[in-house]
């Protein structure tokens, strides 16, 4: 057995990890002034995966468009993907709409205020239940996002591998034990910012940490190691064909993409089938008689799980350009939705080429 597995990780945090907050800790995040239960939950769903710096942007658009729960449940998909347009991972977009609609429907607007009732939610983990218990309610309820995740590995030396059990469980204990029953709030978001800001997973500033004489990933070196890279799987590469189409009134056909898969629910523009050529796609799917103009330069966009290359056409309208399918609308270039990134990328990159 090696030294560090005889080590044991600190049996208490709370105390210096609260009193660096009180100097360095962040105080002035936007769901924070006012806290309440709708707006924690909005933040921490945008917060998965996303850092801070994109969010507060997004998040006090989302705020002016949607300020309460009962305006959020009310509103129609398009207008909430949206303001989640760039965001990515729109599942989340999904389940806080279908969270909000249940939220109105079966509690009456009201949050539910215990971490179990939160976890049937679309969307909400428990950690995110704990987070959203323990901030707006002041409820005792340890929590477990990525950054203190990060902060507990490296304290214990937890060297598994992250999503395994071996890896989860130990920490799940310790987060239980580190929670205090006392400012239940700022220890939440003390452990988080120590993580985000301080306990980083590249080039962590170790010397500032208030919990440093004790971290035994610090006391042995192991801060490269902890969390465990994961096995990465070389991505698969796919392509694809976007049909830029403008008519004469210089409007683009846009598409809605379907409720699930990528870019679920957002107007997007429409994918040629890879067996039918740009006239016969745009005669039989979108409705249009087309000249085909000129093929752009390709946009790549990496995803999680693979990377896509995609391709725009640009095609002009021939005659009349009535669209009779629900999925399908023009938008004039001033008025355009809410696009995936990567659409908006191709229409920002190539805007000198779609000009009448």
């Amino acid at each position: 057995m090696s030294a560090c597995e005889r080590d044991t990780p600190p049996a208490h945090i709370a105390g210096p990890l609260l009193r660096w907050f009180d100097d360095h800790g962040r105080h002035d995040l936007p769901w924070q002034h006012p806290r309440s239960a709708y707006r924690v939950w909005v933040a921490e769903i945008m917060l998965q995966q996303t850092q801070v710096v994109t969010v507060v942007d997004y998040f006090n658009a989302f705020m002016t468009r949607f300020p309460d729960i009962q305006t959020l449940a009310a509103a129609d998909n398009d207008a909430v993907m949206a303001h989640w347009a760039g965001l990515g991972y729109y599942a989340r977009a999904r389940n806080l709409h279908a969270a909000a609609k249940r939220v109105v429907a079966e509690h009456g607007g009201r949050f539910p205020t215990s971490v179990e009732q939160l976890m049937r939610l679309p969307g909400i983990g428990r950690s995110t239940a704990g987070a959203i218990v323990a901030q707006a309610f002041g409820i005792w309820a340890p929590i477990l996002d990525g950054n203190a995740k990060r902060v507990i590995a490296r304290l214990a030396a937890v060297t598994e591998t992250p999503g395994t059990a071996a890896f989860e469980k130990p920490l799940w204990r310790l987060a239980e034990r580190y929670t205090p029953n006392r400012r239940i709030t700022d220890y939440t978001q003390a452990i988080m910012d120590l993580g985000a800001t301080v306990c980083t997973r590249a080039r962590p500033q170790c010397t500032r940490c208030p919990l440093h004489k004790d971290c035994l990933a610090a006391r042995y070196d192991l801060q490269p190691r902890i969390p465990a890279p994961r096995k990465r799987k070389a991505r698969p590469q796919r392509e694809v064909t976007v049909i830029v189409a403008s008519d004469d009134q210089g409007r683009i056909l846009l598409e809605k993409r379907p409720p699930s898969g990528i870019w679920g629910g957002l107007w997007s523009l429409p994918e040629q089938e890879a067996d039918l050529s740009i006239v016969a796609f745009c005669r039989h799917r979108l409705g249009i008689e087309i000249e085909p103009g000129a093929r752009l330069s390709p946009i790549a966009h990496a995803f999680t799980h693979f990377e896509l290359l995609i391709h725009p056409q640009k095609v002009q309208v021939i005659g009349s350009a009535r669209i009779m399918d629900s999925s399908l609308q023009w938008y004039a270039r001033d008025r355009l939705p809410g696009l995936p990134a990567p659409m908006a990328r191709v229409l920002d990159t190539h805007q000198h080429a779609f000009a009448l």
